[in-house]
């Protein structure tokens, strides 16, 4: 069975992913693709040498019966209307984040999948299927280094543009961690503290560079997570897990050691593309192997989306009061809690 994609947002993150899908994994197709920039649909079926369908708009895309998944990699307020329509369509739905800008879209993704009994939607949080992250779940989830009491983590980028503001340091930047950190152990977040330590000097007047967020959860876990955009020496994403027996940390990437000008060095890398591209590559091979098999999606959920926008808009709340804020949660729904869900 080979699953046949329709690409809504042909833009880097859906040119990487078609790439992908065509030239990289098993399973899946390209037969369709759309975008606001109709040049840019046009250009990435040449560029591919796809024998896929350029459509004006998402909805003519959803309306093929030749497309059994729908792919969102559009601009993040456009994801909503799409993944709503897909869902209400009954296809298949591989969703970049966000899910949707707000809460109350996410939610509405929620209602409209229950609606269709099953599960249909995947949201793109890759961290999952990093095989550190996968290796630090193991090790939680196997009690090797007791219950988790607290977890120092840091998302650290080299440097960023004049656009990237205070507020995207939780909606661009964190929002990986919020995501990953709440799967690692199963906890769901019960309140945020913004720390803004001394500002760099390598930010801009829209930028407070770095911020230190305090996250607690329900059971008492608590999480120190660090965000510096501007750091300089390179692309560093750290987590490390203090248990009541033990202590559990991110491997380092893989790098080779050299020894030269009389100091021993490692390379650090300084792109998150190439930190994360094989967790891509799982991310999407498991979606469509997942759905071939058992006919449905086993990754991040349409829920997982809504928490992760819940605690987005607490952590940018924190941002503004410097305050701790409540992180408050709907009731988790019962089709959501069918089972535990596997990555790798």
């Amino acid at each position: 069975m080979t699953l046949r994609f329709g690409v809504v947002g042909t833009g880097a993150i859906g040119r990487e992913h078609i790439d992908r899908i065509t030239n990289k994994l098993s399973g899946g197709k390209i037969v369709a693709v759309t975008d606001v920039n109709q040049e840019s649909a046009k250009q990435t079926v040449e560029i591919y040498q796809l024998d896929a369908v350029v459509y004006p708009d998402d909805k003519a895309l959803i309306a093929d019966e030749n497309v059994d998944v729908v792919l969102v990699t559009s601009w993040g307020p456009a994801h909503e209307a799409t993944v709503v329509a897909a869902v209400e369509a009954g296809k298949y739905v591989f969703c970049e984040k966000p899910l949707a800008t707000t809460a109350e879209g996410c939610i509405r993704i929620v209602e409209a999948e229950m609606k269709q009994g099953k599960k249909l939607v995947q949201v793109g949080f890759m961290r999952r299927y990093d095989s550190g992250y996968v290796q630090l779940k193991q090790v939680i989830d196997n009690n090797e280094i007791g219950a988790p009491l607290m977890i120092r983590a840091a998302h650290r980028n080299p440097i960023v543009g004049e656009n990237y503001t205070t507020d995207m340091a939780v909606t661009d930047t964190l929002i990986h961690e919020i995501d990953a950190l709440h799967w690692l152990v199963n906890d769901d977040y019960k309140s945020v503290q913004v720390v803004f330590p001394r500002k760099t000097k390598y930010s801009h007047d829209k930028l407070q560079d770095p911020q230190l967020f305090t996250i607690e959860t329900n059971s008492g876990i608590v999480m120190s997570v660090e965000v510096f955009v501007n750091c300089k020496y390179g692309y560093d994403i750290q987590c490390e897990v203090i248990g009541e027996e033990g202590i559990v940390k991110l491997p380092e990437f893989s790098s080779v050691v050299m020894r030269k000008d009389e100091k021993l060095s490692t390379g650090i890398l300084n792109d998150w593309k190439f930190r994360f591209m094989d967790a891509y590559n799982v991310e999407i091979q498991d979606f469509i192997d997942s759905i071939t098999k058992k006919g449905e999606p086993e990754g991040p959920t349409a829920w997982d989306g809504y928490i992760a926008a819940v605690t987005s808009d607490a952590c940018v709340k924190a941002q503004q009061t410097g305050e701790k804020e409540a992180i408050t949660l709907q009731e988790r729904p019962a089709f959501y809690n069918e089972k535990e869900l596997q990555t790798v």
